[in-house]
């Protein structure tokens, strides 16, 4: 292959993550289209492609351009003649297919279909995933060749994808079927979440303060005005380096100062 078709200096240096689906584009019509599928791919931890007759032949330097660096996957895609031949290998096929027409099979989400095929590549079985050209997608022939079929609950009102796209919301849920991430963090950057002992060191410099200004002067209010204030930096994680601003903060409001706002010298 031409130096030039291999995008940015060779691409990312993507490999196989393992046992991990076969996706198979059948008859796609245009380049670029390719290469965005592979970029897809390569998101979700994808990287094994087969084209069925694309109707330009192959290689394209336009899916190249397209693929933003996940030049690897396009040059070990394989091209082939029919359906049959792409899938030969494979002991399970999935079809994406926005409506069915007319046939009794299985069908699943996107995320009840990667389950699937997490499962099945777990006992070492071969898997692949069938993607219909851009128009008008798979035929009733192409369909009739998967274990099941897959569909995505998008608005009715407009379940409209392109190629990519549709790739795209499978290697989401592929990864996903397998990714730890917690969904919810607090991002802290230099600092950390405050301890409780970093968080009474706080509250005891507040109280203070406030009972010299006399803010706290009510005794029979007092505990739950303290109460309140505590609730307040105990409902969230505050970090230490919020604790060290708002000891600033209470230690330039508790000095007395002048009508020209600055500190009074005495």
């Amino acid at each position: 292959m031409e130096a030039r078709m291999t995008g940015r200096d060779g691409g990312a240096p993507l490999e196989p993550l393992g046992n991990t689906p076969v996706v198979i584009l059948i008859r796609p019509q245009m380049a670029e289209n390719i290469g965005t599928t592979a970029r897809a791919m390569a998101n979700g931890g994808l990287f094994h492609l087969r084209i069925v007759s694309p109707r330009d032949g192959w290689p394209q330097e336009r899916a190249w351009r397209a693929a933003s660096g996940a030049d690897r996957i396009l040059e070990a895609a394989t091209v082939h003649d029919s359906v049959d031949d792409a899938i030969a290998d494979l002991h399970h096929v999935y079809a994406t297919c926005p409506r069915p027409r007319h046939i009794i099979k299985t069908v699943m989400t996107a995320r009840g279909g990667a389950a699937e095929l997490r499962a099945a590549t777990r006992r070492g079985l071969k898997v692949g995933l069938m993607f219909g050209p851009e128009r008008a997608g798979l035929d009733n022939e192409d369909m009739a060749r998967a274990d099941a079929l897959i569909r995505y609950p998008l608005n009715p009102a407009f379940m409209s994808l392109n190629l990519a796209q549709a790739v795209m919301i499978m290697a989401y849920e592929w990864w996903m079927s397998e990714d730890s991430t917690p969904p919810r963090t607090l991002m802290t950057n230099e600092t950390h979440v405050a301890t409780k002992g970093e968080l009474e060191n706080f509250m005891s410099h507040l109280v203070r303060e406030l009972d010299d200004c006399g803010f706290l002067r009510n005794a029979q209010k007092k505990p739950g005005m303290v109460r309140n204030l505590r609730h307040f930096f105990t409902r969230g994680e505050v970090t230490e380096q919020e604790l060290r601003t708002l000891h600033g903060v209470v230690r330039e409001l508790a000095h007395p100062r002048g009508k020209d706002g600055l500190p009074d010298a005495g």
